[in-house]
C-alpha cells in the first residue's frame, strides 16, 4: 500500500501520540508499505513551529533525520498536483490539506488522516 501521511498523522507517529490508532501505526511501520509526507506538511510544520503553535522535542532540524530513519519519503509538489488542486470542490478550505488531497488523488495514494473532510473527495483514506 502507498500511504500519504496527513500532517497530524505524521506528528502523532513521530511523537508516539496515542491519538494515532494502532492500525495506522502498524500500516506506517510495515516496511511493505511505501510512506510519503508532502512537502506541504513540512511547510505547515515549519510555519506553526516558528509561530510557537507546535512543539518539536528536538527542534525542526531533527525532522529530516526522523523522516530518513522512519523511511518516509518526501513528496514534492508537481504541476500535476497543482492542476488537480484547481479541480477540487471547496469542501475543505485549508490550503495545506487541499494540496495533500490533490497529491493523494494524483499519485493514487491512500491518505492516513483523521480529518473527515478528506472523505468528501475521491481520495482513499485510512484511520482506524
Amino acid at each position: 500500500m502507498n500511504l500519504l501521511l496527513d500532517t497530524h498523522a505524521f506528528l502523532w507517529f513521530i511523537g508516539g501520540d496515542k491519538q494515532l490508532p494502532d492500525k495506522s501505526v502498524e500500516l506506517i511501520k510495515n516496511t511493505e508499505n511505501n510512506c510519503y509526507l508532502s512537502i506541504a506538511s513540512l511547510w505547515e510544520i515549519a510555519i506553526k513551529f516558528s509561530l510557537g503553535k507546535i512543539e518539536l522535542k528536538n527542534g525542526f532540524e531533527e525532522l529530516n533525520k526522523i523522516i530518513q530513519h522512519s523511511e518516509i519519503e518526501i513528496l514534492p509538489l508537481s504541476f500535476d498536483h497543482l492542476k488537480q488542486l484547481t479541480k477540487l470542490d471547496f469542501h475543505h478550505r485549508d490550503p495545506f490539506d487541499r494540496i495533500i488531497i490533490s497529491q493523494g488523488i494524483s499519485e493514487k495514494l491512500t491518505v492516513v488522516t483523521k480529518d473527515d473532510n478528506f472523505g468528501k473527495y475521491e481520495v482513499p483514506i485510512v484511520w482506524n
